[in-house]
């Protein structure tokens, strides 16, 4: 069973003056996938707290899977993206990739997407867009791609991703 983090950046959400539903498809689609939440938080999005949360998932927690949700659109307030990318050692673009292509056959809409993927020791940070519509298509997709990169990532298995 693979351990995972949620991170919902929102300030209306950090603030309790929003109700974190996208947070909640995550948890629901990872634990039907035979994933275990180990921790959730939502935080405003500020690119200090945002680094520091993905840090301590990473480095302490030593989690396989953080999933971020919120935070990857045009708003000047929206820095998951830059905040994951200040912490990352490797990129994944594929998976971004991936998401942003099978989401513009449901909308044309999410080439405004800036969401990335990347790696930081042996964990998988996915960002994912911010509402629980978005998240639910994104994540369903990859979901099951995702349990072969992380036994990759962790030494469980050495076969080639191809």
């Amino acid at each position: 069973m693979y351990s995972v983090g949620i991170i919902t950046a929102s300030d209306k959400g950090s603030k309790g003056e929003r109700v974190d539903k996208s947070g909640d498809v995550i948890r629901e689609i990872v634990e039907a996938s035979g994933y275990k939440v180990n921790r959730y938080v939502v935080v405003p999005d500020e690119i200090e707290v945002l680094k520091k949360e993905l840090i301590y998932m990473s480095d302490e927690l030593k989690l396989n899977l953080i999933v971020t949700t919120g935070g990857t659109g045009f708003s000047k307030r929206d820095v998951t993206p830059e905040a994951t990318k200040e912490i990352i050692e490797r990129e994944v673009p594929g998976i971004s990739e991936a998401i942003r292509a099978y989401s513009l056959t449901i909308t044309k809409r999410a080439m405004l997407s800036r969401g990335i993927s990347g790696i930081r020791g042996n964990t998988l940070i996915v960002n994912l867009p911010g509402s629980p519509k978005a998240v639910r298509e994104s994540l369903e997709y990859i979901i099951t791609e995702l349990e072969h990169g992380i036994k990759i990532l962790i030494g469980e298995d050495s076969e080639c991703a191809r």
